[in-house]
């Protein structure tokens, strides 16, 4: 019997692939390599474009709630923090304290509802002093996910090394890549992505 796997892709523009003319982003690449492989899924793409942590925190359990059906294999996909970073008045969007502090509230209730939890870290955009404090963000993140036994994909570094992604993005709005940027997202998160959804949860 073919397993029934269920999955949310819970974030932001990037979660939802804003910038690709394909509509796929890295989310939904990765689905369909996994369709592809032999792995039939059902996937719910719930990105919002402008969400910070706070306002996925608000969100997120009610809407997985209505997709995540009992008796499936249930999974999230989380992934934000760019817009936490950006620059607001003196400060920034969220806090820089209040957003790690956001994801280790999450975790615990993915926990104790049964939901296996994957977490990817927040890209860089064409700003140098954003890309600073989302990559002190990508660190934190890091650190409540080791805490939570929960598996973290780091894209930070790589992405600003990509000529593809900076490329796009530049070319874009400055924060969204097209459809190559996405490809190398979703190749740089594949390897601990097909790990996790093959062997219960644990990547």
């Amino acid at each position: 019997m073919t397993r029934d796997l269920r999955l949310c892709f819970v974030g932001d523009s990037f979660v939802a692939g804003i910038g690709d003319p394909e509509f796929l982003g890295w989310a939904g690449r990765l689905a369909a390599q996994s369709q592809n492989a032999g792995q039939p899924l059902t996937g719910y793409n719930l990105g919002v474009r402008r969400q910070t942590s706070a306002d996925i925190l608000a969100r997120w359990e009610h809407e997985c709630a209505q997709r995540l059906a009992e008796g499936t294999d249930r999974r999230v996909v989380l992934s934000f923090g760019v817009n936490d970073t950006t620059a607001l008045g003196d400060g920034t969007r969220v806090p820089a304290e209040e957003s790690p502090a956001n994801l280790r509230k999450l975790l615990p209730v993915a926990a104790a509802r049964g939901w296996s939890v994957l977490v990817v870290g927040p890209p860089p955009v064409a700003d140098a002093g954003q890309n600073a404090r989302t990559a002190a963000l990508d660190e934190q993140f890091s650190a409540v996910c080791a805490e939570a036994g929960v598996p973290y994909v780091s894209v930070l570094p790589t992405l600003l090394a990509s000529e593809v992604w900076m490329r796009e993005v530049r070319v874009g709005d400055g924060a969204h890549p097209g459809a190559g940027g996405y490809q190398v997202f979703a190749d740089l998160v594949a390897p601990r992505w097909h790990a996790w959804i093959s062997d219960g949860g644990q990547a």
